[in-house]
């Protein structure tokens, strides 16, 4: 699960969606390991991103909360 579709609260459009394309995202998993992505492109016309992360994601991580950096 290197792909994961991302929603910001502030962001309901795809033009705001577009502007957070290459920015960094962060997940903490329990253990306190971060594990790095990138914004790769708007998904849809609601305002969700996809984000592209180097190693996949635990599947704890569906739900959870990232920082976009």
């Amino acid at each position: 699960m290197k792909h994961m579709i991302l929603t910001v609260p502030e962001v309901d459009t795809r033009e705001k969606a577009a502007k957070l394309v290459g920015k960094k995202v962060v997940f903490t998993t329990q253990t306190g390991k971060e594990i790095v992505g990138k914004i790769a492109s708007a998904h849809g016309n609601i305002g969700a991103i996809r984000a592209i992360f180097e190693r996949g994601l635990p599947g704890q991580s569906v739900g959870q909360k990232v920082k976009v950096e």
